[in-house]
Formats: C-alpha cells, sequence, structure tokens
C-alpha cells in the first residue's frame, strides 16, 4: 500500500526586503521598495509596511513612490539574493529526503514515511527554526497531504509562522478561502470568475466540473480539483541547469555602442563568476539584442569549455560587433551559456597560466565578500547613454 504523503511547502517572507535588511538593519520596521531604476522599473518586492498603500510586486516603481513617498527604494543586488537563496537551500536539503525548490525563495518538501522515525510536524517545526537561525531570514511554511494544501496554508500562516492542515480537512481548509489564494488564479481567471458570481473557494468545490472545463478549457478540471484539495504532483529534486543566461533591458533605448558593450561585459561577467562558484564551465555563449521596436536577434558561437573572462569576453565582443549592424536604439541585450560541463579539474596551468588562475580566484573571493558588483572591468561599470 502507497505511504500517503507528507508535503511541506516553505517561503522565505518578503525575501528580497529581509535580505537588504539584513545588510542594512536601519530598514527594519520601515516601509521598502525593491526594485530597478529608471522610467521602466517595477516593484520586485516591497515589505509589509507598504501593504496598506496599494502597493504589490509587479507594480511600477514610479507609481508606487507616489502612493508611499516615505518608503525607502532599494536597488536590488541579485546575485547576493542568489546567494542568500543557496545558503538556505543547503540547509534544507542537509536535512531533507527530497527538496523541490520552486523558485528562488519557495522550496517544497516531501517527508512521506518520516512519521515511522521522526514525526513530521516535529521535524518540520524544527527545521523551521534552524532555517531562521542560521540564514536569520524570516520564514513561514505550510504541511499537508499535498503541494495545493501545503502552499495555500503556508499563505494563510504569514508572516513568521506555521499552519498544518490536518490530513482529511483539506475541502474544509479551503473553503471558506478566497478564490485568489489558490495557485492557478491569476488575474484574467480572477475577474471571469467573479463575473460568475465565485468568492470563496467553496463555491468552486461545488460547481459542475464539466461547467468549469467548458469556460476555461482543460485547466478547468485541474482548477477543481485544486479547490477541492487535490493535487498529486510530485516534489521533484532540482536537476543541474543546461544554460545559464543574464539579461537587462535598459533604462532609455539607446544606439551607444559603447554603452551597450559595456552592458554586455557586466552580465558576462556575472555569469562567470556564478559558472567559478558552481565549478562548471560554458561550451557555447549567445549574444542577444532586443531593438526598439522589440525586433530579437540573437548570435553564438562554440568555444573550447572555459570559465575565465579573458577567453569569453572577445567572444561577446565579436558577437556583439556582427549582430549589432542595424544601428537602431536598442532596448535590451542579454547573453546566454550553453552546452555546461563540470570542471572535474583544475584548468590547466599551461593553458590558463598560474598568475591568471591566481588573479580569478582573488577577484572571486572579492565578490564573495562585497558583492558580484564590487570589482570588474571599467566598461561595465557605464551606466549612462551617450544618446538616448
Amino acid at each position: 500500500m502507497e505511504a500517503q504523503r507528507t508535503i511541506v511547502h516553505l517561503d522565505l517572507d518578503c525575501f528580497f526586503v529581509a535580505v537588504v535588511r539584513q545588510m542594512n538593519p536601519t530598514l527594519q520596521r520601515r516601509p521598502v521598495l525593491v526594485g530597478g531604476s529608471g522610467e521602466r522599473a517595477v516593484v520586485a518586492a516591497c515589505s509589509y509596511e507598504t501593504r496598506p498603500y496599494g502597493i504589490h510586486s509587479g507594480m511600477s516603481l514610479k507609481l508606487a513612490r507616489r502612493l508611499c513617498p516615505e518608503a525607502v527604494v532599494v536597488h536590488g543586488d541579485y546575485e547576493l539574493f542568489a546567494r542568500k537563496s543557496d545558503e538556505v537551500a543547503q540547509i534544507i536539503r542537509a536535512h531533507t529526503p527530497v527538496c523541490e525548490q520552486s523558485s528562488i525563495d519557495e522550496f517544497y518538501l516531501d517527508l512521506t514515511g518520516m512519521d515511522r522515525y521522526w514525526g513530521c510536524c516535529r521535524w518540520a517545526l524544527e527545521l523551521w527554526q534552524k532555517v531562521k537561525k542560521e540564514s536569520g531570514l524570516p520564514c513561514s511554511y505550510g504541511l499537508s497531504v499535498n503541494k495545493t494544501v501545503a502552499k495555500v496554508a503556508t499563505d494563510v500562516a504569514k508572516p513568521d509562522s506555521h499552519l498544518e492542515v490536518e490530513r482529511g480537512t483539506e475541502r474544509a481548509f479551503l473553503a471558506p478561502l478566497s478564490i485568489r489564494q489558490l495557485p492557478m488564479v491569476g488575474e484574467k481567471t480572477y475577474h471571469l470568475l467573479r463575473r460568475m458570481g465565485v468568492e470563496r473557494i467553496g463555491t468552486l468545490q461545488l460547481m459542475p466540473v464539466d461547467l468549469l472545463e467548458k469556460v476555461l478549457g482543460r485547466n478547468g478540471r485541474l482548477l477543481w480539483q485544486k479547490a477541492n484539495g487535490r493535487d498529486d504532483t510530485p516534489v521533484i529534486p532540482a536537476t543541474p541547469r543546461h544554460s545559464l543566461s543574464a539579461e537587462e533591458t535598459l533604462d532609455a533605448d539607446t544606439i551607444d555602442a559603447d554603452l551597450l558593450h559595456g552592458r554586455l561585459v557586466a552580465l558576462t561577467e556575472g555569469l562567470l563568476y556564478d559558472l567559478r562558484r558552481q565549478g562548471r564551465r560554458t561550451g557555447c555563449v549567445t549574444v542577444k539584442i532586443r531593438y526598439s521596436n522589440m525586433d530579437t536577434h540573437t548570435m553564438q558561437r562554440r568555444l573550447p569549455c572555459t570559465c575565465s573572462d579573458h577567453e569569453v569576453l572577445p567572444v561577446v565582443r565579436a558577437l556583439f560587433d556582427r549582430l549589432y549592424q542595424r544601428r537602431l536604439r536598442v532596448r535590451l541585450v542579454g547573453v546566454r551559456f550553453s552546452q555546461l560541463t563540470a570542471a572535474s579539474q583544475q584548468l590547466s596551468l599551461f593553458a590558463e597560466g598560474l598568475r591568471t588562475q591566481r588573479l580569478y580566484e582573488a577577484l572571486d573571493r572579492l565578490r564573495d565578500r562585497f558583492g558580484s558588483r564590487s570589482i570588474g572591468r571599467a566598461a561595465g561599470f557605464t551606466t549612462a547613454p551617450a544618446d538616448s
């Protein structure tokens, strides 16, 4: 007989805000917005203190600042966020039989069968306390029989708390909650259901599944199953990524080739730093350009597997020079590494040179300590377009 599942969903509360507050404790209990810069910037994360003003993630940063003028705006260090996420992931994976990281700040844990050795509730509570203590970050978790109910339980428990939905009570737990709290219900689906008079999950539970399929297509049946607390989706451990990429939407469209190349240098240096931290190399480099009219073009080149700046940056420059021929204003640039392999041995001292290898190690130690953009080539720090 198959064991009844026990699933935990753990979420790092206001993750981006929590990380910047950890770096700058003076921001505690103050309204904080994390986002980019320029006219197109959006709110990547907002503290709980900003919620009463109607601010939410994805909102225009310009609008958010009008709604809450006293908010402190912090430009996100996404490399720092990734490192903190990895730190939490290592804590969890060291103590969990099966772990799936579904986003930078969310984890699903499958504890099925652990009750015979250690109570699942006690185990989850102790892991929660361990994550908070060792990372210094607030988090919440929900425990139930499947991923859907566990995730909803986490949302109900927030902030910085936990909730168990006992086996057999899933439908009763979900019924009084807003349909907004059900995974799969985005803005479009929410407004469609509200026009049908559906406000609570309990109403969805009682609706004919055929009607939901007629209105929402195949997703209708899946939504009905989730509303009734049914979800057989397994917790899937992460597999190594087959590519790494980074891109940047410019503050203003530009024809400044030096600026564009500078942004590509910065993106490439960041990706190479990530490769070295992971002990991997790339065998193919792709450069991407998106023009102001949204036309997007890419070009790639294979190269001997490497993680060295001095081998990859000339390739990026050559691809950019071949790609950017139209002299139209550019909106976005990006870099992608593919054909990734594990660096199973140290770099050849004949190919790289002992001094060069030691240089990269020293630079990476500085980045580990002060942030990925604390040091780099001067071209990568170009920020203002000469012609915007």
